[in-house]
Parts: C-alpha cells; sequence; structure tokens
C-alpha cells in the first residue's frame, strides 16, 4: 500500500497521527514542509492521501494544494486547519481539497477522515487504470507499460512530445491519448501528415490564407494552428516538413505567432504541439534538411514507441481485439483463431507493425473460409510452411500437434530433440541431472546460432514452472502462486505475458 503523506512543522502533530494511523495498520510518511514534500515527489514518491497543515513556513499548505492538484489531481488531500480560519477552509474546498480538519481535532474521528480518504483513493486508482488501458491502446508487454506509464505523467503537462517509431507503430494513437488525458481534452485535436499534403499547399494547411493571397484563394481560411488553438496539433511524419516552412514552425513553437499566408496581422495562438516521426531525425539535421534549432525545440520529451516484434506477447491479444473491432464493422460473428495459426502470427516480424496486423485480421475476417482460423487460411505474407513453430508458450493443436517444430525466431526445440543424448539424463525436475541437459542444449543452440536464445529459453522455464504449479493447484492462482514463492500480481502478468 502506497503511504499516507503528513506535512506539518509541528512534530508533535505527525506523531500522533503517525502512531494513530500505524495502529490502524496504516503506513505514513512525513514531511515537515512543503518543500520537502516536492523534492520527494520528484525523486518518484507517490502518497496515496496527503494530509497538511494550512499554515506552515514557505509554502503554505494552499499553495501545496495547488500544486499537487495540478500533478496529481486525483489524490485526495486533507487540509488541517485551525476552528476560526473558516475562509481558508472555504479556499482549501475552491481548491479541490478532499475534507478540512478543524485544529484541535478528535484523533478518531481524524482517522475515520483518513480512511475515507484512502478509499476514495483506490477509486481514482480503478478509474486511472481504465483510462490507461483504453481501447484505443492494448499492451502488456513491458515496452508498452513503460509508453503507458510515459503517457500518465505527461497527462496534466503542456509540454512538447516527439513521438519516434516505425510506420505503423500507433503513433497517432499516442498523441490522441495525450491530448485526451491532458486538460486541454475539451479542446480540439487537430493531426496534419506532411508526408501527404503538396508543399505548395501545406504552408495554408498549417497557418491559413486571407483572401486573395494567391489564386484559387477567394475566401479567408483558417489554418490549423488556429483551428487546433487551446487544443492539440499532432504534425505526423514532421521529418518530411519542407525546410522553408521549419522557419515558420520554430517561430510560432518559440513565441505563439504567426502570420495567414497573404496577412499582415500577427495571430496568437495557444497550441500544444506533439510531432511524429518514423525518420532518424538527428540523421536529416547532419544531412542539412532538418533544422537543428527546430529539432531541439520538439524534442523536449521523445517517446519511442517499440516495434512490433519486440512485443511479441502483445499478438494474440491484439489479434483477437482485432478480429472483433473486424467483425462488428462487418455484422458478422467474430471468427476465432487456432493456437496453431497464432504461433505462426507471433513467429512473424510485421514489418508493417500494429497496423499490418489489424490489416491481416480485416482480410481474415473477410477471407477465412471457416469460423476458426487455421495456418492455411493465413495470407501468403505470413509464409506458412506447414511446420508449426512454438512461439511464447503457445503449443500447437490440431493436425499440425504431430509436425517436429523447428526453430524459427523464438521457437525453440525441446531439449532431446535437439540433443538426443541429453535424453539419457532423467526427467524429473528435482534432480541434478536436468542441468545437465539444460547446459548441453544450451551449447548446442548457441553452435547453432538461435536468435533471441535468452527470452526463449526464460519464457520456456516460466512456462513450465507456472503450468506445474497451476496443474498441482487445480488452477488456483493464490495457492500457485504461493508454492512458487511469488506474488499474486506477479503470477497474473506472467500469465497475460507467456499466454496462459
Amino acid at each position: 500500500m502506497k503511504p499516507i503523506w503528513i506535512v506539518d512543522d509541528d512534530q508533535s502533530i505527525r506523531f500522533v497521527l503517525e502512531k494513530a494511523l500505524s495502529r490502524e495498520s496504516l503506513v505514513t510518511r512525513s514531511f515537515a514542509t512543503a518543500q520537502e514534500v516536492f523534492e520527494a515527489l520528484e525523486h518518484g514518491g507517490d502518497p496515496q492521501v496527503l494530509v497538511s497543515d494550512i499554515r506552515m513556513p514557505g509554502v503554505s499548505g494552499l499553495e501545496l494544494l495547488d500544486r499537487i492538484k495540478a500533478r496529481h489531481p486525483g489524490l485526495p488531500v486533507i487540509i488541517m486547519t485551525a476552528y476560526s480560519d473558516l475562509d481558508s477552509a472555504v479556499a482549501a474546498f475552491q481548491g479541490g481539497a478532499f475534507e478540512y480538519l478543524p485544529k484541535p481535532f478528535d484523533l478518531q474521528r481524524a482517522v475515520e477522515l483518513i480512511r475515507r480518504a484512502v478509499e476514495e483513493s483506490h477509486r481514482e486508482e480503478v478509474v486511472e487504470e481504465r483510462m490507461t488501458h483504453a481501447p484505443e491502446l492494448l499492451g502488456q508487454a513491458p515496452a508498452m507499460q513503460d509508453v503507458f506509464r510515459a503517457i500518465g505523467r505527461l497527462s496534466q503537462s503542456n509540454v512538447t512530445v516527439l513521438i519516434t517509431g516505425e510506420s505503423g507503430t500507433g503513433k497517432e494513437l499516442v498523441a490522441k491519448a495525450l491530448h485526451k488525458h491532458s486538460p486541454r481534452s475539451d479542446g480540439p485535436f487537430i493531426a496534419i501528415n506532411m508526408a501527404a499534403i503538396p508543399r505548395d499547399l501545406l504552408e495554408s494547411e498549417l497557418f491559413g490564407h486571407e483572401r486573395g493571397a494567391f489564386t484559387g484563394a477567394q475566401t479567408m481560411r483558417r489554418g490549423r494552428f488556429e483551428q487546433a488553438n487551446a487544443g492539440t496539433l499532432f504534425l505526423d511524419e514532421i521529418g518530411d516538413m519542407p525546410i522553408e516552412l521549419q522557419t515558420r514552425l520554430l517561430r510560432v513553437l518559440s513565441d505563439g505567432h504567426f502570420y495567414r499566408v497573404g496577412g499582415h496581422a500577427a495571430m496568437a495562438t495557444n497550441v500544444r504541439v506533439i510531432a511524429a516521426t518514423h525518420q532518424n531525425l538527428e540523421q536529416r539535421v547532419k544531412e542539412g534538411v532538418f533544422r537543428e534549432d527546430l529539432f531541439h525545440r520538439l524534442n523536449v520529451i521523445r517517446l519511442r514507441l517499440p516495434a512490433l516484434r519486440e512485443r511479441r506477447e502483445d499478438i494474440p491479444g491484439l489479434t483477437r481485439h482485432f478480429l472483433q473491432k473486424s467483425a462488428l464493422q462487418l455484422g458478422v460473428d467474430p471468427k476465432r483463431i487456432s493456437k496453431a495459426a497464432l504461433a505462426w502470427l507471433c513467429s512473424f516480424d510485421f514489418p508493417g507493425n500494429v497496423r499490418q496486423l489489424e490489416n491481416i485480421c480485416h482480410w481474415l475476417s473477410v477471407m477465412a473460409p471457416a469460423q476458426t482460423i487455421e495456418p492455411k487460411d493465413l495470407p501468403p505474407e505470413i509464409n506458412v510452411t506447414g511446420v508449426v513453430p512454438r512461439v511464447g508458450g503457445i503449443e500447437p493443436v490440431g493436425d499440425d500437434a504431430q509436425a517436429d517444430p523447428v526453430p524459427l525466431g523464438d521457437a525453440v526445440p525441446p531439449y532431446s530433440a535437439a540433443h538426443p543424448a541429453s535424453a539419457g539424463h532423467s526427467s524429473h525436475p528435482a534432480q541434478a541431472g536436468w542441468e545437465q541437459a539444460l547446459t548441453a542444449h544450451v551449447s548446442g543452440l548457441l553452435e547453432q546460432g538461435s536468435a533471441d536464445l535468452w527470452r526463449s529459453l526464460t519464457e520456456r522455464f516460466e512456462t513450465c514452472l507456472l503450468s506445474v504449479a497451476l496443474e498441482s493447484t487445480r488452477g488456483r492462482r493464490m495457492e500457485a502462486a504461493h508454492k512458487l514463492g511469488i506474488g499474486r500480481n506477479t503470477i497474473t502478468r506472467k500469465m497475460q505475458e507467456l499466454g496462459l
């Protein structure tokens, strides 16, 4: 459980609350000043509830409340104040305080109030979790969890963000999520693709034009910067922006002003810019086709999206999601996918990333003849050869189950298949022979030059541990976790990662 933070320059108040909450099995952390709280937050501190005095040396409790709410709007804050300080109490509520606690306070009432705040905090965590795992962004892989955490940290910021990653990784979805969870969420989200608009029209698209500015400009037109005012402007494929327009963009980012094409009056705009590219902007700078000062202006916070081949454990969940989505669009029942076909998808490198997987799922929804998708139904680019790979704990089923597995991507053959000599060792996991068999097996795979060996063997080892433990407990996760010596959240996460 996250701690309850107590902020008061009076040591006796801190001591009394610490002892009372400790008797209720509630963890606490105390601070004498608001500045200490800010430093703790900067170092990754994360309170469950904050209880603060209103009058302290330096930064007051109300100032602390304002700054905390700007960064953590869902955090319950209890303000302690004197009976006579009614104006401060009103100000505390207006600032978003959960409750105020008058001094001198009844200790039991204070504990009950803090308990209610803890319950409120749990509800806020559930809401935040739902927002973080909104349908538009899916993924349990550690790389995607890092992206989700970054979006969460940036949610209350207006800072410029540069999203990088290969084509099809979902850069626009991340930009929309950043907007959706920002203070500008009530404003517009405007997107423009630099590579999709002719160079001679791009300036007008971005900044608008006055009537008569050029041939065909019969009326005044607002550009994307005006349309996105008080909201977010997403500049996709920023690496393809003509260099002559980069100077104008730099000016807007610097002072928030621009001129329409053919205009003489400076226009002010209040826009958060999020840019994205699949190109190496540092290399574009070296080549002289991208301004270095613009690069540094955009590169305040960089968010890299992983390629799908770097998060293969997400492919099963994404596949089922896209099959459901396609079925909804087509007005048909969603198709199922066999474990064998799913194993082939998991072994494919997906040069087009998530967008390619979504297109394949739509193709399958239309073209696969049966309700259950088999390897033979997969499109030609998957290159099914009739031999089923074993990927991420997915075992072959059906007619393909008898085929000998071969190394493919993450696929690794069983010990005895790769090294018959190892079959003479005892197969009982409690005996030391399995270590010798593993040593021989790893040596052979290293000689073969098998790819991604660490991850593939680790996945098989963890799959074996979890499968045997769950079988012995008849599927009871808590009991299996206890036997393995791991936590409940760990076993749940591992089962999701391994597709169990």
